[in-house]
């Protein structure tokens, strides 16, 4: 009987350890490092459900043994289970997906239990924008990214190697609403999926395996693209400027390995090899530059800044249609924030509208459901 009530008050004693020794350590450990304890900012403030959320929040990403134990179970569940995390999603071949992006795929949208909120619609905010841009002459031509895996369903998994309908229902609606509405598009969906047809033995690759964003390939097909559309309808004529470009091989993660925060990722999986080509004038060897006073105006969110604000600089969708051109372009670009945030900004600098004939406006397909502010109509 005293043996089973020692046991007993064993496995108490090793409990409230558990349960108050992580608490204590943490605490201890701030106050040897000269810090007011975390815990205690508990008491400092009202008791509400959004005080305690945050101080949750805040306490997790505090916590010294958060911080050491995470890791090491991060990667005990992907190499057991191949678990890759909240961001992620691992498809065929070593391909990598962005979790939202494939979400937005496969989601009812709108809900089912509703329609959409005024500031949830795209057709409605775009359209908004055209009208002030028409009512300064400026002409807007609509750039919708695709997705990765609407443009590479087959890496994602097996089932949608063939499918019957394109898996990007959604986007396709929301593009099929803008043509009613007269509003102006490239249709790169078709684009990469024909060039993927017709080039099945000599896949170019036009996205990156372990990114989220197009690859140097896809960025140029795309630019090309673009400037074929500008030239034909006459919104623009070619300028005098001669650009060329300069190759810059490149090896990295991508931004979907790294979202995963896996520890020893590189004993895995290699960098990815990037055949990037920065742009450069003929007349002095300047890498490309933006010029405000350009008659076009770009806006647009990470696929325009990959290989243009990081490395090789200068090799991004911008500049590459200012090769196409032959004169520089102003820009506006914000990672994620192509929904809204770019008109906003654009909103603040109305100067950047003097002398424009055109806006080419790029956003990624997922930000229809999951852009940064939604779609809020915004006054130019």
């Amino acid at each position: 009987m005293v043996a089973e009530r020692k046991k007993e008050l064993v496995l108490i004693a090793s409990f409230l350890i558990i349960i108050y020794g992580v608490g204590l350590t943490q605490a201890l450990m701030e106050q040897c490092a000269g810090e007011t304890p975390f815990v205690l900012t508990l008491f400092m403030q009202q008791p509400t459900s959004q005080n305690l959320r945050s101080f949750e929040s805040e306490l997790e990403k505090s916590s010294w043994f958060s911080q050491q134990l995470q890791p090491a179970m991060r990667f005990l569940q992907f190499v057991v289970l191949k678990e890759t995390g909240e961001k992620a999603l691992r498809g065929r071949d070593n391909w990598f997906f962005y979790r939202p992006g494939v979400q937005y795929l496969i989601e009812p949208w709108p809900a089912r239990n509703g329609g959409l909120q005024s500031d949830e619609n795209p057709v409605t905010a775009i359209r908004s924008f055209r009208d002030q841009l028409q009512t300064r002459g400026i002409q807007l031509l609509v750039l919708i990214a695709p997705g990765k895996a609407s443009v590479y369903p087959d890496k994602l998994t097996s089932r949608a190697a063939k499918p019957e309908t394109p898996v990007y229902a959604h986007t396709r609606h929301v593009m099929n609403e803008l043509k009613k509405n007269g509003v102006n598009m490239i249709d790169l969906f078709t684009l990469f999926s024909q060039n993927r047809q017709e080039n099945a033995h000599n896949d170019a690759g036009f996205y990156l395996a372990q990114d989220t964003h197009w690859s140097p390939a896809g960025m140029r097909l795309a630019a090309e693209r673009v400037a074929h559309i500008l030239l034909a309808e006459k919104w623009v004529e070619k300028g005098s400027i001669e650009y060329d470009w300069k190759p810059i091989p490149l090896t990295r993660f991508g931004d979907v390995l790294r979202m995963m925060n896996i520890p020893l990722t590189d004993r895995f999986y290699q960098p990815e090899e990037l055949h990037c080509a920065q742009v450069v004038r003929n007349d002095n060897g300047e890498r490309y530059a933006d010029d405000p006073h350009s008659p076009v105006l770009v806006l647009g969110d990470s696929f325009l800044r990959i290989y243009e604000r990081d490395e090789p600089l200068s090799g991004g969708f911008v500049a590459h249609l200012a090769r196409e051109l032959h004169f520089p372009l102003a820009s506006i670009i914000s990672d994620g924030g192509a929904s809204t945030l770019v008109r906003q900004e654009l909103s603040r600098r109305p100067s950047l509208l003097e002398n424009k004939k055109v806006v080419i406006w790029e956003f990624v397909e997922r930000d229809i459901r999951f852009g940064v502010e939604g779609w809020q109509n915004v006054e130019l």
